[in-house]
């Protein structure tokens, strides 16, 4: 359908009741001229039988067409255009009935959605049309039979017929038309919607990707920060340790030169732990990854430990992956564990197991140290940063010690699923 058509239907059907309404008195007038004289049945003038009726018919259809805007509120009107039609037919010469039915068809065929109820509209109006003419001739005392009555009646009723075809196909094209307009509408602001959408999921993209970036940078300095923290502490705090360890064994190198010999090997141990943690770090630092397993890491550091020190540590490891942080905290916490008990409890045998039972990790390690009272235990710098590390990790830690029966660390810690 071309634009221009389509603009000639969209003007039609915008204002076609008030098309359908000026037909209708227009037909009314020629109706009412065209039997002004007419008498019927002997001496009734049929204009003041149709003046009337025609007002009445008009006055009906302007509350249908502007009062009533569901169809089951106009189906009352509909039998009474029936009835005023008959009455029309009935005091007329005939002629322009037939226009006015399709006036009224045309109303109804507007209305309707279902092609069902125009057809059957449209039967029951050319049959009321051809019984209304049979009545009129009855009533006028005319021979009338169904041959003569559709052969008199056939151009009407042709008529009839072409304005149903004509007007329902009009209709079914213009409808047919909006709903595709209506659909190709809703699929181009579909599209616009889609475009829309995604230049905003590609505005968030950015700003997600900018925001990822920007929090790498955040947690890379903040897990420098975090090493060069374990530095200072750990390093310094091993340090000071190994001074204290040498001058102590410097004291009594003379007088027991076993205890010297134990104090000189402890400082050494946690020389080495030192060291071995100052290198852990820089690699961290710059980025280089872990290349040993969490057991191979906690085996290395008992080697590194009973090596030429005379030291005895038994383990039982089991093979776990944990996340880096986990992973440095347990090798740390051996490391100094053992230093410990070295340097405090003057152990000279060690315990270590490592299990994963269920979702939790468990540490121990135990020695054969001289051992503290449990309930005078005092905290140290060590312990202390031991305890606020592993609470960090979301795991607990207890200290278990009893004179001259050793001291104990156990740790739980959440296991990782990876």
């Amino acid at each position: 359908m071309t634009n221009r058509l389509h603009q000639i239907l969209d003007f039609l059907f915008k204002w076609g009741s008030f098309i359908i309404f000026g037909l209708l008195v227009f037909v009314e007038l020629l109706l009412l001229v065209n039997n002004w004289n007419a008498v019927f049945f002997g001496h009734v003038r049929a204009f003041w039988v149709l003046l009337p009726v025609t007002a009445f018919f008009t006055a009906e259809n302007a509350v249908k067409l502007w009062g009533l805007k569901k169809f089951a509120q106009r189906i009352p009107c509909y039998v009474l255009d029936i009835l005023c039609l008959i009455v029309l037919t009935i005091f007329s010469d005939g002629l322009l009935i037939s226009t006015l039915y399709i006036i009224i068809l045309s109303e109804f065929y507007l209305g309707q959605t279902s092609l069902m109820g125009s057809v059957a509209m449209g039967v029951a109006s050319i049959v009321l049309f051809l019984v209304a003419f049979a009545v009129s001739g009855a009533l006028k005392e005319q021979n009338v039979n169904i041959a003569m009555l559709i052969s008199n009646g056939f151009n009407d009723i042709l008529l009839m017929a072409l304005h149903f075809l004509g007007f329902n196909f009009v209709l079914y094209i213009y409808r047919t038309n909006n709903e595709m307009s209506a659909a190709l509408e809703e699929i181009e602001e579909s599209n616009r919607r889609l475009r829309e959408t995604n230049a905003e999921l590609s505005e968030n993209r950015q700003k997600l990707q900018e925001a990822y970036k920007d929090l790498q940078e955040v947690t890379v300095l903040e897990e420098r920060q975090r090493i060069a923290k374990d530095i200072h502490d750990t390093a310094g705090h091993s340090i000071t340790t190994i001074i204290m360890q040498t001058e102590a064994a410097k004291l009594v190198i003379d007088s027991d030169p076993e205890d010297a010999k134990r104090k000189i090997a402890a400082a050494n141990l946690q020389a080495r732990s030192a060291l071995e943690e100052l290198r852990e770090s820089v690699h961290l630092l710059s980025g280089a990854s872990e290349q040993l397993t969490l057991r191979e890491a906690l085996t290395n550091i008992i080697h590194e430990s009973t090596d030429g020190t005379g030291i005895v540590i038994r383990a039982d490891i089991d093979d776990i992956t944990l996340c880096s942080a986990k992973h440095r905290f347990l090798c740390n916490t051996l490391k100094e564990g053992i230093s410990n008990g070295l340097r405090h409890g003057n152990a000279t045998a060690f315990y270590f197991e490592l299990k994963k039972k269920g979702d939790k990790i468990s540490f121990l390690l135990s020695d054969n140290g001289s051992g503290v009272d449990g309930a005078k235990l005092k905290k140290g710098f060590g312990l202390k940063g031991m305890t606020a590390r592993v609470e960090a990790l979301g795991g607990e830690i207890v200290f278990e010690s009893e004179p001259d029966e050793g001291f104990e660390i156990h740790i739980t810690l959440p296991a990782d699923n990876l």
